[in-house]
């Protein structure tokens, strides 16, 4: 079988930052690395769950959210990908997205986006400062992020 992209990187080399993972014709995939793998610190799920709450709700509410496609955890528990549409967005006003709704998350004072049990499976895991403390981590890590530090 062929090997995946994402199992093509050297995860013991890999650190915290914003990347270029794939794309496949108009869709971009950034990986939206938080943790170093391999390092046994890892997001928690109430972190994950949290941060991935509260950022899809700000792409998706954003001038920009025509072009966002997805944005969910990593299952390594790592970080989260963004998929845009790349006919929407260039790689930069992606990035400039990204660190705009991280500075947001990161002093997010509303009440937590779909925390019921009507809106989500698991919403007893949920917290804003959660969301808040590793969106401010995050912001501070891409902050002077720009498309060509996209390269792993």
């Amino acid at each position: 079988m062929e090997r995946i992209a994402s199992f093509q990187v050297d995860h013991n080399k890999l650190v915290p930052g914003m990347y270029l993972s794939r794309r496949d014709g108009d869709v971009t995939t950034f990986d939206l690395r938080f943790k170093k793998p391999n390092t046994g610190d890892l997001l928690t799920n109430a972190e994950m769950h949290s941060v991935e709450h509260i950022i899809a709700t700000l792409l998706r509410n954003s001038p920009q959210k025509d072009a966002v496609i997805y944005f969910g955890p990593m299952g390594c528990q790592t970080g989260f990908y963004f998929l845009f549409d790349s006919r929407l967005l260039t790689d930069q006003q992606a990035v400039e997205l990204v660190k705009t709704v991280f500075a947001q998350g990161a002093v997010y004072d509303g009440e937590m986006p779909g925390k019921s049990p009507k809106e989500c499976g698991n919403y007893v895991n949920l917290e804003v400062s959660l969301a808040n403390a590793q969106c401010a981590f995050y912001s501070g890590v891409i902050a002077d992020w720009t498309a060509d530090k996209l390269a792993y």
